[in-house]
């Protein structure tokens, strides 16, 4: 894979969910890479603000936009921050989630799924709800939702992360269904496999993170992805080169 001309999302613009670190924060440094202006979302502000300060230094554009897409109305205040300063969004990459503790059904802890369930399934549908109509002034809008392999392969004690990436996909297909024929809207979901982040080391507290591909291989591949004539309702499984 080979990165993206600096013109190539010129005057688009992008809205990348859970940037502050990992593969929101790579994605975001590769689409600020490949000319779109990148509204940079997470609860972190200070990380957002290192993010954003490395997008401007690589000669990208940036902005932050401090979010808790737990807090209510949160998601409508900032697409309504969106539309007025710039009309539309051309690209949407839901990728912030939440990695409950690993355990079994019958002892999950009801207060950490709701929270789960709240950033990984709720919010993201806000997100699709309250951005829908500046995606549809899009002349080319993608919409790419991050998932897991345990989805779609339940496992043992990764039942509730497990459950809300698997309510994640079926609101994608479906939105991805319902946009088909009717906008330009298309919708990718994105199994990035094993990747060297925060995330995957509590998941994995043992494993030797040089043994698995880093957040930017990830990014590489997902820019590459959007500038293709991928239909909507795409897969993809990203667990390949480290």
């Amino acid at each position: 894979m080979s990165a993206a001309p600096a013109t190539t999302f010129e005057g688009q613009i992008a809205l990348v969910t859970g940037a502050s670190r990992g593969i929101g924060a790579a994605t975001a440094k590769a689409l600020a890479a490949a000319g779109a202006h990148v509204v940079l979302t997470g609860r972190d502000t200070k990380a957002l603000e290192t993010v954003e300060e490395a997008i401007f230094e690589a000669g990208g554009s940036a902005t932050i936009a401090p979010v808790d897409l737990v807090e209510p109305d949160g998601i409508a205040r900032l697409a309504t921050a969106v539309s007025q300063r710039w009309g539309k969004l051309d690209i949407l990459v839901i990728n912030a989630a939440i990695l409950p503790e690993l355990t079994s059904v019958a002892d999950i802890d009801q207060r950490v799924f709701n929270k789960a369930l709240t950033t990984n399934v709720l919010a993201s549908q806000a997100l699709i709800a309250n951005f829908d109509p500046l995606l549809r002034k899009s002349p080319d809008a993608r919409v790419i939702g991050m998932t897991t392999t345990v989805a779609g392969a339940p496992r043992a004690f990764w039942g509730a992360y497990g459950a809300t990436k698997a309510a994640l996909e079926v609101l994608l297909d479906c939105y991805a269904q319902e946009t088909e024929k009717t906008s330009k809207i298309r919708v990718a979901i994105v199994n990035p496999g094993a990747t060297r982040t925060a995330m995957r080391a509590r998941a994995y507290p043992g494993e030797d993170p040089a043994t698995v591909k880093t957040p930017e291989t990830v990014a590489e591949r997902m820019v590459e992805l959007l500038t293709e004539p991928f239909p909507s309702g795409h897969r993809e499984f990203l667990n390949q080169a480290k």
